[in-house]
């Protein structure tokens, strides 16, 4: 079992720092696709993500089939705000045994159509008021993420 948060070309090297130190404190795998809008390199990203940013595990990929294709077996959730149901309307319990993508998109302009055509019944949203366009990426990964895990009883959590 394995929770997965992916990247869809990340732009603000803060929001992925931030990020990746979610994924660590959560026992989750970071996955960046292609292009990045910042080295992860930078001083920002290891900024934000302090001195964890090593013993993160990250892995990139140029595109989303190349991700697909390396999990087949996976199980992939878009969230966005055109999804049809909510996070929290998804019973996280059930993938206990498989792998879990949480698939994220641009800070700008989210994760595009076309990547989620045929796809459609695995987008969620996090509710918010029409105040927004929308959440902080980085506040998104960790509510998700969260819930996922809460369903799971918190595991590997002290």
């Amino acid at each position: 079992m394995g929770i997965h948060i992916v990247l869809f070309q990340p732009e603000i090297p803060a929001n992925t720092g931030n990020i990746a130190r979610t994924c660590l404190a959560t026992d989750a795998t970071l996955h960046l696709i292609h292009p990045l809008g910042f080295s992860i390199d930078s001083k920002a990203v290891k900024r934000a993500g302090l001195d964890y940013w090593h013993n993160v595990r990250v892995q990139e990929y140029d595109n989303l089939a190349e991700l697909y294709k390396r999990y087949e077996e996976g199980t992939f959730y878009y969230i966005e705000n055109f999804g049809t149901k909510s996070y929290t309307d998804v019973n996280f319990q059930q993938e206990e045994a498989g792998e879990i993508f949480l698939i994220f998109g641009r800070e700008t302009s989210g994760i595009p159509r076309e990547e989620i055509v045929g796809k459609e019944e695995s987008c969620l949203q996090i509710p918010s008021s029409d105040n927004v366009r929308s959440l902080n990426l980085s506040n998104s990964v960790a509510i998700v993420i969260f819930e996922v895990l809460r369903q799971q009883g918190f595991p590997n959590a002290k």
